[in-house]
C-alpha cells in the first residue's frame, strides 16, 4: 500500500518527507518495528513512544505519526496529528481495509450487563442461522475459538485485525462491549456502529489511570451515541436522559417499568426440576412471549436490551424465543446443573454489591436452603472480603469459605477475614481452603431443594497463586463431580 492511501479520515500536517512511500503495517510497540512499517508515536503516563524514535528508525521504520513537531532523521517522512491514538486507531482500520464497515455492527456499553447482554445477542443471532463474532470480558470469539484480551475492549489495532479474522470466518454480525476506556483511550475511533445499547450506569472504574469522576465516566459512556446509527437505550435508569443528551442517532427506549418502545410485562419465576429462569412478555414495538433458562430480575433487562436490537434486524420470532430459551453465558448466572435434587449455579459475583444482588435474586426462587460458596481474591482492599462475609451471612442460609485468586496472600490468612465479618451476622458457615473439596462438599452434602451458588470466578479457568496462574474452572469441577456422583449411583 501506498501510505497516503491510509489517511482519507486523519487530520495531519505533513512535517517532512513524501506520503508516496509504501508501507505495510502499523506498529505502536518499538518492540515491533521494521521496514515498512509505520510507527505511531504517543505519550502516555509513563512512557513516551517519542523517545524511541532513534530504535525504530534503525530497525528500517520510514514513516513516523508524531503528536508534537520533533527532530526526524533525513529521508524519514514525518506527519503531525493532534492525538497520536485516535491516529493508531484511524490507521488500523485503514491498515485492514475498514473490515467493520463489512460487517453488521452491535455496541454494548453500560456499568453492569454488557457480557451478559452481548452473549444473548449472539446466541440469539446464532439460533437464527447467522455467524457471530464477540468481543469483550471473554476475550475475541470467532466461531469456537477463543483469543484472550489484556481489555474489555481491546486496543484499536487488535480490534480492527479481530473484525478482519471474523470476515475471514463469514461473520456477517459483530457484537461487542464498548467500555468507558475505549472512548477514552480512543480504541474505538473511527467505527460507526450500526446500532449502540445502553444497559445502565453507576460509580465504577474512577480512580487513578481510569476516570477522574463520575461526570467523566459518564460522558465517556455516552460517545457511542454520538457514534452509532441506532441507539437503544434503558429508560429506568436514572442517567439515561443524561446518556442521551448529546446522542447524534435515532433513539429507542426499553423499560421493565414504563410503557415505551419495548416494555417487558408480566415477568414471573420459574423453578422447575429441568428448568431454573423467568417468563414475560415484551409488549410495544415488538411482541414476544419470552422463556428465558436465566435466573433474576436485573437479567429480565438485559434480555430486554437484546430483544429490542435484535427486533431490527429481520429475524424469525420463533428462533428468537429458542435461543432465550436456551442460552448459555458462560460464568453469569450460569446454570451449570440442575436436578431434582439441587440447582447448581456459577457467576462472577466478586464484590459484595454483585453478590448482594445475586443472592436476593436466588432468594426469590424460595430454595429450601441457598448455599454459597466463595472467597476473595488476594491482594486487594481488604474491606471488599468483610462486606462479603456479611452479605453472606445475612442472605445465604449456608456458605463454604474457600480460595480465590489468593495471589501472594495465604487462603487461610483471607478466610479469616471473611470469618470475622460473617461471625458478626449469626450465619453458618464452614472454612475449606481447598477449592475444589470446598465445591465437592457443597454438591456431596446438598439436602433436597437446595440452590447452590459458586461465586467469584464465573468464567476464569485459572487460580492465581504466588503470581503463577493454575488451570481452575468452578463449571468443569461442578460437571466432573457430579459425573462421578451419578456414575457412582449407577
Amino acid at each position: 500500500m501506498i501510505f497516503k492511501e491510509w489517511l482519507r479520515d486523519l487530520s495531519y500536517e505533513v512535517l517532512q518527507g513524501s506520503l508516496e512511500v509504501s508501507v505495510e503495517d502499523v506498529v505502536y510497540d518499538s518492540r515491533k518495528a521494521r521496514e515498512n512499517t509505520v510507527f505511531v508515536c504517543t505519550k502516555g503516563t509513563k512512557v513516551d513512544s517519542h523517545d524511541f524514535i532513534p530504535q525504530v528508525v534503525s530497525a528500517g521504520v520510514k514513516v513516523l505519526v508524531v503528536e508534537r513537531a520533533i527532530a526526524v532523521p533525513e529521508g524519514v517522512t514525518a506527519i503531525l496529528v493532534h492525538n497520536g491514538r485516535e491516529a493508531l486507531a484511524l490507521l488500523s482500520a485503514a491498515r485492514f481495509g475498514y473490515p467493520a464497515e463489512n460487517m453488521i455492527t452491535i455496541g454494548v456499553t453500560g456499568t453492569k450487563g454488557k457480557t451478559t447482554t452481548t452473549h444473548m445477542i449472539k446466541t440469539i443471532l446464532e439460533h437464527c442461522g447467522k455467524k457471530v463474532g464477540m468481543i469483550g470480558t471473554t476475550g475475541i470469539v470467532i466461531g469456537d475459538k477463543t483469543i484472550p484480551t489484556m481489555n474489555t475492549t481491546p486496543e484499536s489495532y487488535q480490534l480492527h485485525e479481530a473484525f478482519t479474522k471474523m470476515l475471514e470466518a463469514g461473520c456477517e454480525y459483530v457484537v461487542m462491549e464498548v467500555s468507558s476506556q475505549a472512548f477514552k483511550m480512543h480504541r474505538v475511533d473511527g467505527i460507526t456502529f450500526d446500532y449502540g445499547l445502553f444497559t445502565n450506569i453507576s460509580p465504577d472504574h474512577i480512580g487513578p489511570d481510569e476516570h477522574a469522576d463520575f461526570e467523566e465516566y459518564l460522558n465517556c459512556k455516552a460517545q457511542l451515541f454520538e457514534n452509532c446509527k441506532t441507539g437503544i437505550m434503558n429508560l429506568d435508569d436514572e442517567h439515561c436522559e443524561e446518556v442521551a443528551k448529546h446522542a447524534t442517532s435515532k433513539l429507542y427506549y426499553f423499560s421493565l417499568e414504563q410503557s415505551t418502545d419495548f416494555t417487558a410485562e408480566n415477568i414471573h419465576y420459574v423453578s422447575e426440576p429441568d428448568f431454573v429462569g423467568l417468563e414475560f412478555d415484551v409488549r410495544g414495538k415488538y411482541e414476544l412471549d419470552v422463556r428465558m433458562n436465566i435466573p433474576g430480575y436485573f437479567n429480565v433487562a438485559n434480555a430486554l436490551a437484546a430483544i429490542s436490537v435484535c427486533s431490527f434486524l429481520n429475524l424469525p420470532k420463533d428462533k428468537v424465543c429458542h435461543g432465550l430459551e436456551h442460552l448459555h453465558v458462560n460464568g453469569r448466572m450460569e446454570i451449570v446443573y440442575t436436578s431434582s435434587l439441587c440447582t447448581i449455579i456459577v457467576d462472577y459475583a466478586h464484590n459484595a454489591v454483585s453478590m448482594e444482588s445475586l443472592l436476593k435474586t436466588l432468594r426469590d426462587y424460595k430454595p429450601a436452603r441457598l448455599v454459597c460458596v466463595f472467597g476473595c481474591g488476594g491482594n486487594r482492599a481488604k474491606d471488599r472480603r468483610y462486606s462479603m462475609g456479611d452479605s453472606a451471612g445475612r442472605l445465604a442460609d449456608f456458605s463454604i469459605l474457600t480460595a480465590d485468586n489468593s495471589r501472594f496472600e495465604k487462603p487461610e490468612d483471607i478466610i479469616a477475614d471473611i470469618r470475622s465479618s460473617i461471625e458478626k451476622t449469626g450465619g453458618d458457615f464452614i472454612e475449606i481452603p481447598d477449592r475444589r473439596e470446598a465445591i465437592e462438599y457443597s454438591i456431596t452434602h446438598a439436602q433436597p431443594g437446595d440452590m447452590i451458588a459458586i461465586i467469584g470466578k464465573g468464567h476464569e479457568d485459572y487460580q492465581e497463586i504466588n503470581g503463577v496462574r493454575h488451570h481452575f474452572s468452578d463449571r468443569e469441577t461442578v460437571l466432573e463431580i457430579v459425573k462421578n456422583m451419578t456414575g457412582q449411583q449407577s
